[in-house]
């Protein structure tokens, strides 16, 4: 009883705030009514549903076929104004063919005239024109006006004389157009073909690119990969003093590499021999000097020695890299000289090459970055493991501090490309001390062994950069990639993969985020290193959802295809944009049809796979 009192006693102050919210949500949109500028009063004029009209009529017949069209052309004289004798008689016209009949044969500007046109093609229709001056012939005419003809030619229309006073004849032109022959594509319809397989295509390689580097920035991207990596001070100032060291490093010796191969990259013999031999070399110098089981401690001179192996058949490696890059160049090249069926394979092969030679010295430097990053961390880990607290909080203090001067000094010359500020006190040293004054007072706070949320650190890293690129849209990467590679597919095809590498990797670690912990926690049980644990618990997880991300993006690649052709990226959308800035709406309506077409059929043969596969 007592319940049924207070509910009683609730009730007039539910309603009331019931009612202040509909009152608050209603001011709310009054308000979004008022800055959106609803109004349709415009809607409501005659002169915009007769455009509208007209567009959605021309939007409604697509541009795809059309016949080869005879024209019917009869130009026949009237007076404006009426002379002022009167009405003047005009020659009877040439029955025998299609004539025109005005009456009255003169009148004044803004008055209306009949004009009845005879012996014209059944069912045909075309313009109705005026003809200003004397010349029948004039190629300038005035007036919007159509007609068409009845099951006998005939057709009777109400024409509105224009202001244009004249004391010479002047003339009404009807050119009505009949269709001979069969149908066959437009213009359009082979130039919509032609944009539409370059925008298929262009979403296909944006996708394809894209996702392959958005896998790896999916794991560290995760926060329950993360969250459990922690490393002390010492180890993380020293990585990240192994990082950029060893990218310079590898990157020069790699371009060393390049220099080397330089006169032999036009032979193709020889490209051919070092592609098979150098893999050959690599795999063999691995397995020797990266044995799988040992039966005793090595010596430190047979380590030594297996080090400088493994450098060496890298080297030998990139060198393979190099010359696979020539070769592929070189059949490239001569697979297009043929100009044959082919062609198309050769500049995939050379451009491929290309690519490949491009980016094996930032590979190079990467791979000796990370490889010497790890290589100073674990000697930070056995630091900080091995000396005493006191040792270890001098070693921290020491090397926090230069850690911090080192990224803090790099991120100021970042700020001074892009920035040109010219002052290394701020570009420079000002960075490099606030770094080093971060790190020592780290390194002064932090306990001597204590380790840190080293994983969580990066997680929040790369969450932020992801979710920074994702906010600016393809379009307006697309305007940057114009900028660097010039008008065409190609900058559409790099904004696109852009914009698919930092959705897909979100999209990607939110699914890491969500499987189950079971299978993970029973890896980890065994002992399985972080790279185990990703291959054998993490992966068999998420295929099924990464495949439908993926042929979902191809299909959001499509479509986006179409807006960053407005700026030059490329794709069907640059027919699009140049048709309906000409108004040619039947045009513009066949690219949309097109697009329609590919879309509906990329979301039939996506949820077959799906079904099958995922």
């Amino acid at each position: 009883m007592a319940e049924n009192n207070k509910d009683k006693k609730a009730s007039p102050w539910r309603s009331l705030q019931l009612g202040l919210t509909v009152i608050f949500g209603i001011v709310v949109y009054a308000y979004g009514f008022q800055i959106t500028k609803v109004d349709l009063e415009d809607l409501r004029s005659e002169r915009r549903q007769e455009s509208l009209t007209r567009v959605m009529r021309a939007l409604a017949k697509p541009e795809i076929f059309a016949y080869d069209q005879q024209e019917e052309i009869v130009n026949s004289p009237v007076y404006v104004t009426c002379p002022a004798s009167g009405a003047p008689t005009l020659p009877e016209p040439d029955k025998n063919g299609p004539y025109l009949v005005i009456s009255p044969s003169c009148a004044e500007p803004g008055e209306t005239v009949q004009v009845e046109g005879f012996n014209f093609a059944p069912n045909v229709s075309g313009p109705l024109r005026f003809v200003p001056g004397s010349d029948p012939a004039n190629v300038v005419t005035l007036g919007r006006d159509n007609v068409e003809t009845d099951a006998a030619g005939h057709f009777i229309f109400e024409l509105t004389l224009p202001k244009r006073p004249s004391a010479d004849i002047q003339y009404i032109r009807a050119t009505l157009k009949q269709n001979v022959g069969a149908p066959h594509l437009t213009q359009t319809a082979k130039d919509t073909w032609e944009k539409i397989v370059e925008t298929v295509f262009l979403a296909l390689l944006a996708t394809t690119f894209g996702t392959f580097l958005a896998i790896p920035l999916s794991f560290i991207a995760a926060r329950n990969l993360m969250k459990p990596v922690r490393s002390p001070l010492a180890s993380i100032a020293f990585s990240l003093l192994g990082w950029p060291l060893g990218m310079g490093i590898g990157y020069l010796i790699v371009r060393w590499v390049e220099r080397l191969g330089d006169p032999f990259t036009g032979n193709i013999f020889i490209n051919l021999v070092s592609v098979i031999i150098a893999p050959i070399i690599l795999i063999y110098g691995l397995r020797w000097a990266l044995p799988q089981e040992e039966t005793s401690k090595p010596s430190v001179s047979l380590q030594i020695g297996r080090w400088a192996v493994i450098f060496v058949v890298t080297l030998v490696g990139f060198y393979g890299l190099f010359q696979l890059a020539a070769l592929a160049k070189n059949l490239g090249q001569g697979i297009m000289a043929s100009k044959g069926w082919f062609a198309f394979l050769g500049n995939f092969l050379f451009q491929s090459g290309d690519i490949v030679g491009i980016i094996t010295p930032a590979l190079g430097g990467l791979a000796a970055g990370g490889t010497l990053s790890s290589f100073m961390g674990k000697v930070g880990q056995r630091a900080t493991e091995k000396l005493s607290p006191t040792n270890v909080k001098l070693f921290n203090i020491v090397f926090a501090t230069l850690a911090g001067m080192t990224v803090f000094g790099l991120l100021g010359q970042l700020v001074e490309w892009l920035y040109q500020v010219g002052n290394p006190l701020y570009t420079l040293w000002g960075p490099a001390t606030a770094g080093g004054i971060l790190g020592l007072t780290l390194a002064l706070l932090t306990k001597p062994k204590a380790t840190l949320p080293t994983g969580l650190v990066i997680y929040y890293i790369t969450r932020t950069f992801l979710n920074g690129l994702r906010s600016i849209e393809a379009l307006v990467m697309a305007i940057v990639f114009v900028i660097a590679v010039g008008i065409g597919p190609f900058a559409g095809m790099m904004a696109l993969g852009l914009h698919t590498i930092v959705s897909l990797a979100k999209l990607y670690s939110e699914q890491v985020e969500s499987i189950m912990a079971g299978p993970l926690e029973a890896i980890q049980a065994t002992g399985a290193n972080r790279l185990q644990t990703i291959v054998y618990a993490v992966i068999p997880q998420i295929i099924p959802p990464y495949i439908s991300y993926t042929m979902y993006r191809w299909d959001i690649n499509v479509r986006m295809s179409t807006i960053i052709g407005f700026v030059g990226g490329g794709g069907i959308g640059f027919l699009l944009q140049q048709n309906i800035n000409l108004l040619n709406y039947r045009a513009a309506s066949a690219q949309m049809f097109a697009i329609a077409i590919v879309v509906a059929s990329m979301d039939y043969i996506s949820s077959v796979l799906r079904e099958k596969y995922v």
